[in-house]
This record gives structure tokens, C-alpha cells and sequence, in this order.
């Protein structure tokens, strides 16, 4: 399993060579896709990501620092087939989405662009909901609300994920409020939980879970305190927890 990280920031305002919050993570050559920050597929191509193995994108709440990329994204995809000739390889795309508006306004872009967005193969719209959301032999994904967004009448509007493959547990826990929505998550331990510094304090955070049986603590979605105290943040966050990153873009882990 590979962990691919895309974007590091959040949503203030831009930093030198950090783009909003994106990763994705690689199980049997399948690439599964979390969040699309601004300039998410441009970085992943040019990391060797191949696009054209990813056929699910997991969004996790539609503020901008988290969809921007989104329509680049879907573009570029068709884009390398129409160079190629090469379908993706999983077959249709789809966006999971807790926002199905913000999907047709997308989806509105692309008709409006290039070719109208004709290809052989759809982009579905999937609603992000509490459950298991995609699941097949190698790998199980879940989603969990959380309270970053307060709900609609729709329903919950932004949730953290858990994947399970390859006998290993990922966290993405996305942006929520409280620890206590993420709780259910963490209960069983992970080899990874991949979970934000913009509106937590990590050592605050890494106090609270430095007992509990988390392998690998990876910060992201990074506010201007991280910029501006990167090497002191994370020493402290270290004496703490040694098992602590803070990710920059296009960081790559290997679980």
C-alpha cells in the first residue's frame, strides 16, 4: 500500500510550494482518491501517479481547499485519454460527494470546456454517507460524518474515512471540530491516521492520542503555524509521539 500525498495545505492563504489538501492511496495498482485540492492531478502526474488507475474519488466535505482541483482533475483524466486511446483502467470514474450540487457545477465546467467532456466512459456522482461506501476483494472503505460542516437537510455534509486493505487500517479524518467525532475510528488503532493541524493544535492532539495504538501519525492540511514553525512544531510534537510527519506535497509512504 501507498500512501500519496498531494496536497498539505489548507485553506489560508497560498504558501510557496504547498497546494490545498489531496492525497490518494495506491492498493493492487488501484489508485483511491481523497480530496482534490487546487493542482492535485498536476502534482500526481508529475510524481508518476497513473490517473488513469484511478476510478474513485472520496471528498470529503466541498469547501473550496478540498474540491479546486476537482474539475482539473476529472479533465486531465479524459485529457491522457484522448492522448493515449488508453480508457481508465477501472472502468466509469466516480465522485463520492457529500454535495451533489457541487458536482454539477463541475460537471457544468467540463461540458462547457474542451470537447464537451465526451468520452467513453461516465463520471458517476456517488452521495458520501455514514456506512461503507466502496468495497471490493482487496479493499473496504468507510465513511464516517463528522460535524466540520453542520448538516442540511440533506444530511451530514463532511466526513472522515477508514480504509482497510491489505490487513492495515487508514485513517483520513478529513476537517471535524472535536476529537470525539472521530472516536469510533480511532477505538481499534491504525497503522496510519492521516488527520489535520489547520484547526487542531498537533502536540494538543498528539497528548491525547500518544497512548492510544496509532503506528503512524501524519499530519496535513497544514495553517500558517505550521509555515511559520515547521521545525519547532514538529520537535515538539516528536518528544511526544515519535512516530509524527507533517507532510509536504508530494510526500510518498509505503505501509
Amino acid at each position: 500500500m501507498k500512501i500519496y500525498v498531494f496536497g498539505s495545505c489548507s485553506g489560508t492563504e497560498p504558501f510557496p510550494n504547498r497546494h490545498h489538501t489531496s492525497l490518494a492511496i495506491e492498493v493492487d495498482g488501484r489508485v483511491f482518491w481523497f480530496d482534490a485540492g487546487e493542482g492535485c492531478c498536476h502534482t500526481a502526474h508529475n510524481m508518476g501517479v497513473d490517473l488513469l488507475a484511478c476510478s474513485e474519488i472520496f471528498i470529503s466535505h466541498t469547501h473550496m481547499d478540498h474540491v479546486g482541483g476537482l474539475p482539473h482533475l476529472l479533465w486531465t483524466i479524459r485529457k491522457l485519454w484522448t492522448r493515449t486511446k488508453v480508457e481508465p483502467k477501472f472502468g466509469d470514474i466516480s465522485v463520492y460527494t457529500p454535495t451533489k450540487e457541487s458536482f454539477d457545477g463541475v460537471m457544468l465546467m467540463l461540458k462547457n470546456s474542451e470537447g464537451a467532456y465526451r468520452a467513453p466512459y461516465q463520471t458517476v456522482c456517488k452521495k458520501v454517507e455514514d456506512g461503507t461506501l466502496f468495497e471490493n476483494d482487496k479493499i473496504r472503505i468507510i465513511a464516517k460524518h463528522n460535524l466540520h460542516k453542520d448538516p442540511s437537510n440533506e444530511g451530514f455534509q463532511s466526513f472522515s474515512f477508514l480504509i482497510e486493505a491489505e490487513g492495515k487500517r487508514v485513517i483520513y479524518t478529513g476537517d471535524y471540530k472535536k476529537l470525539e467525532e472521530i472516536e469510533e475510528l480511532i477505538a481499534d488503532g491504525c497503522d496510519a491516521l492521516l488527520t489535520e493541524s489547520g484547526h487542531h493544535k498537533p502536540s494538543e492532539l498528539c497528548e491525547i492520542l500518544k497512548d492510544r495504538n496509532i503506528a503512524g501519525l501524519y499530519f496535513l492540511h497544514h495553517g500558517r503555524p505550521i509555515m511559520q514553525g515547521y521545525d519547532e512544531l514538529l520537535s515538539e510534537c516528536r518528544a511526544i509521539m515519535p512516530n509524527v510527519a507533517f507532510c509536504n506535497d508530494k510526500d510518498t509512504f509505503e505501509l
